[in-house]
């Protein structure tokens, strides 16, 4: 099926899971994409995009259950929403339906060509610093240059149809945001918190191309757009981007 053709299924919302932001509706494509169903944006509508991988629900709730004791103890941060949990690939920013329409299959092709991860979060930072956050989050261990691989796929399949994301050039810094601080904040103490933490392992094997849309609360929507799998592994290393 050709992306042109099921454009307006491709841009439309999915039914959301209760348990995380990031779950496509039930269309499944012959090239196996998972592709939402409904009534598209608006022709000419800028869309707020990302890309990312989805944790399995059981490692996200070992994660909340580690976190819920220091949400009462930094009421001043902006914890973010437990079913919106995600590993962003690369941040897009805004992006119109005719570029998106040309993206979706760069994507899939990155897809194809890198093999499923095996990670687990571990640990704890913060960006810029630890003593004047601005996020704070849990990182990533296990295959996490096959990881940077696919995200170094991502990005060149953005660039390639004029999206280059943002932060294009950047050191990869696989993370899962907690909180948000509305100004800088000192997070020594959470950092020290959680850095022992080492959770479940898990397989990352689909690639998500999400939408975030800002509402009137604090915490975003994200609705995945589509999303393709990730080739089962067969060999030791993955293809270089």
């Amino acid at each position: 099926m050709s992306t042109n053709t099921h454009r307006g299924e491709l841009l439309s919302e999915p039914a959301r899971s209760p348990r995380t932001g990031l779950d496509p509706g039930n269309h499944r494509s012959h090239d196996g994409a998972n592709r939402s169903g409904g009534s598209g944006p608006a022709t000419g509508e800028l869309m707020r995009l990302f890309v990312a991988i989805a944790p399995p629900p059981a490692v996200l709730d070992e994660l909340d259950a580690l976190v819920e004791p220091l949400r009462s103890r930094r009421q001043d941060l902006r914890w973010t929403n437990r079913e919106a949990w995600h590993v962003t690939l690369a941040f897009l920013g805004q992006v119109d339906e005719p570029t998106v329409a040309k993206l979706l299959p760069r994507l899939e092709r990155a897809a194809r060509r890198h093999g499923t991860i095996a990670l687990a979060f571990a640990g704890a930072g913060a960006f810029p610093a630890v003593g004047r956050a601005n996020v704070l989050w849990s990182g990533l261990s296990g295959d996490r240059g096959p990881l940077a691989r696919l995200a170094e796929s991502v990005a060149a399949g953005a660039s390639g149809v004029g999206t280059p994301p943002p932060d294009k050039g950047r050191r990869f810094q696989p993370h899962l945001t907690l909180a948000r601080c509305r100004m800088p904040a000192d997070v020594t103490e959470l950092v020290a918190a959680l850095a022992g933490y080492q959770g479940k392992s898990w397989t990352a094997d689909r690639v998500h191309l999400v939408r975030s849309r800002l509402g009137a609360t604090d915490q975003p929507r994200y609705v995945s757009l589509a999303s393709w799998p990730l080739r089962a592994r067969d060999r030791d290393t993955d293809p270089a981007p």
